[in-house]
C-alpha cells in the first residue's frame, strides 16, 4: 500500500502543479478581458476625441471595467416567463466554454504551452465551431423574436465565414507539412508566412474578425434594429458570460493570427537579443489594437452584402490562394 502511494504521488504532484498553471492562467485571461474591455473605451475615445473612462480608479479609469463587472454580477438574474428555462440557463455555458477549450492548444513559446497536440490547429477549429450552439440555443430558448434573428443571423454568419477562415490557412498547411501549432511557427523562422501567403492572411483576418461578430460583421448584435440580438433577454452574470467568450475569442483569434502568420516568438533577424515571449506579446498586442481599430472606424454592413461578401468573394479567394501556393511550390521545389 505505501509502494503504491509512493508511485503515484509523483502523478498527483504534477497533477496539482498542472492544475495550479491552469488557475494562474484563468486569471491573466480574465485580467486581459478586463483590461482590454477598458483600452478599447480609452482608444475609442481618443479616436472620438472624448475622455473615455476617467473617474474610477484615478484619471485613466483603470477599475472602471472592475466595477462594471462588479455591477454585472449584482444585478438580478431574470429568466422570461415563457423562455424554455433549462436550455436558457445552458445556453451561456455552451458559448463560454469553448472559448477556454481552445486556449490549451495556443503555444506561446517554445516551452509556454500546454497541450501539444499533433492537430492544434484542426483542434482549435472544431472546438471554437461550438460556441455557435450556445449562441443559437440562447436566441431560441428566450422566446423573443429579436433574440431569435440574431441567434439566426449569427448561425448564418459564423457557419458561412467558418469556410473561408479553415480555407484560408490550407496555404499554411502546405508550407508547413503540418496542422501542429509549434511547427507551423518553427516552419516561420526563415521568413514569415505573412509575407509568402499575403492573401491567405487577409482572407484569414477578415473571416476572423466576422467569426468575432466584430464591426463590420456585427450583425448578430445589431443594437439598431435587434436591441443585442440574441443576448437580449441575459441579465446579470449570465449577459456576462457572453461577454467574456466574446473577448476570450479575441486574445484566441490574436494569437491564432500571431501563430499562423506573424512567426509567432521569432524574431527579426536583426532584433534576436530579444525574448521570444517579449516577440509573441508585441505581435499579439498589434492585431488585437487593428481588431479594435476596425471596431471604430468601419460601419455595419448590411446582411444580404455580409453573406455575399463570404460566398462570392472570400470563399474564391481562398480558393485560388490554394491554387496559386501549390502551383508556386512545384515552380520553385
Amino acid at each position: 500500500m505505501i509502494e503504491d502511494l509512493l508511485n503515484t504521488t509523483p502523478s498527483l504532484i504534477n497533477m496539482m502543479t498542472f492544475l495550479g498553471i491552469g488557475v494562474c492562467f484563468l486569471f491573466i485571461i480574465l485580467g486581459f478581458v478586463t483590461y482590454a474591455i477598458l483600452a478599447e473605451r480609452k482608444v475609442m475615445g481618443f479616436m472620438q476625441l472624448r475622455t473615455g473612462p476617467s473617474e474610477t480608479g484615478g484619471r485613466f479609469g483603470l477599475l472602471q471595467t472592475v466595477a462594471d463587472v462588479l455591477k454585472l454580477l449584482m444585478k438580478e438574474d431574470i429568466i422570461p416567463k415563457q423562455a424554455d428555462r433549462p436550455l436558457f440557463i445552458l445556453a451561456p455555458i455552451i458559448a463560454f466554454t469553448p472559448a477556454f477549450m481552445v486556449l490549451a492548444v495556443l503555444p506561446f513559446t517554445e516551452n509556454l504551452r500546454f497541450a501539444d497536440i499533433g492537430i492544434g490547429l484542426l483542434y482549435y477549429v472544431a472546438i471554437s465551431g461550438l460556441s455557435v450552439i450556445g449562441i443559437m440555443i440562447g436566441g431560441w430558448a428566450s422566446n423573443n423574436k429579436y433574440s431569435l434573428l440574431g441567434g439566426l443571423r449569427s448561425a448564418a454568419q459564423m457557419i458561412s465565414y467558418e469556410i473561408p477562415l479553415v480555407l484560408s490557412v490550407i496555404g499554411v498547411i502546405i508550407l508547413s507539412g503540418s496542422l501542429n501549432l509549434i511547427t507551423i511557427v518553427d516552419a516561420q523562422k526563415p521568413i514569415w508566412f505573412v509575407l509568402t501567403q499575403p492573401f491567405g492572411f487577409a482572407i484569414f483576418f477578415i473571416a476572423s474578425v466576422a467569426e468575432l461578430n466584430r464591426v463590420p460583421f456585427d450583425l448578430p448584435e445589431a443594437e439598431s434594429e435587434l436591441v443585442s440580438g440574441y443576448h437580449v433577454e441575459y441579465s446579470g452574470f449570465r449577459y456576462a458570460f457572453f461577454m467574456l467568450a466574446e473577448y476570450v475569442y479575441m486574445f484566441a483569434m490574436a494569437a491564432m493570427t500571431t501563430i499562423l502568420f506573424l512567426g509567432g516568438w521569432h524574431p527579426l533577424p536583426f532584433l534576436g537579443f530579444i525574448p521570444g515571449v517579449i516577440w509573441f506579446v508585441l505581435k499579439f498586442s498589434i492585431v488585437v489594437f487593428v481588431l479594435m481599430w476596425i471596431r471604430f472606424t468601419f460601419p455595419r454592413l448590411r446582411g444580404d452584402q455580409l453573406m455575399e461578401f463570404s460566398w462570392k468573394v472570400l470563399i474564391p479567394a481562398a480558393l485560388i490562394n490554394i491554387f496559386i501556393t501549390v502551383i508556386l511550390i512545384e515552380v520553385f521545389s
